[in-house]
C-alpha cells in the first residue's frame, strides 16, 4: 500500500477520494435540508470541505514517497487549482443528473437517490482528470 508505483499512488488517490467523497455527501445531505440551501448551493460548500481534507491526505498518503520540495500554501493553490478544473467537471456531470432526474418520473422515493448518483457519477469523472494532472503538476517534486 505503501508502494511508489504509479498503480499503488492510483489506488491512495482513490481511496482518498472516497473519503472526500463521503465527507462531500454528508455535508450535501445535511445542508440541502437547512434554509436557504438547495442540491445545487449545498454542493457549492459541501465540494471544497472534502476537497481540503483530500489534500492533505493525498500530501502525506498519497504521494507519501514525493519529496515536497513546495512550500505547503504554493503546493494547496496548485491542487485547488487543479481540482477545480476536475471540480467543475464533476459538478457539470452532478448537474446533469439532477437536472435530468428532476424531469424524470422515478418511483416513490427514488427522487431522494439522485443527488448520491450525481456525486458519484461526478466524482469518477473528476477523480481521473484530478488524479493524473495532480500527479503532473502538484505533487511531481
Amino acid at each position: 500500500m505503501l508502494s511508489p508505483s504509479a498503480r499503488a499512488a492510483f489506488l491512495r488517490f482513490a481511496c482518498v477520494g472516497l473519503t472526500m467523497a463521503l465527507i462531500d455527501i454528508g455535508l450535501l445531505y445535511w445542508l440541502k435540508y437547512q434554509p436557504a440551501f438547495n442540491a445545487y448551493t449545498a454542493r457549492l460548500v459541501s465540494y471544497p470541505a472534502g476537497l481540503m481534507v483530500g489534500y492533505f491526505l493525498n500530501r502525506y498518503f498519497t504521494f507519501h514517497h514525493v519529496d515536497n520540495v513546495r512550500h505547503v500554501l504554493d503546493e494547496l493553490a496548485r491542487f485547488f487549482a487543479v481540482h477545480a478544473v476536475g471540480g467543475l467537471l464533476n459538478f457539470g456531470v452532478f448537474s446533469l443528473v439532477v437536472y435530468a432526474g428532476e424531469g424524470a418520473d422515478f418511483a416513490p422515493g427514488w427522487e431522494a437517490a439522485i443527488p448520491l448518483i450525481g456525486v458519484c457519477l461526478g466524482g469518477v469523472v473528476g477523480m481521473c482528470f484530478n488524479f493524473f494532472v495532480s500527479r503532473e503538476l502538484v505533487f511531481d517534486g
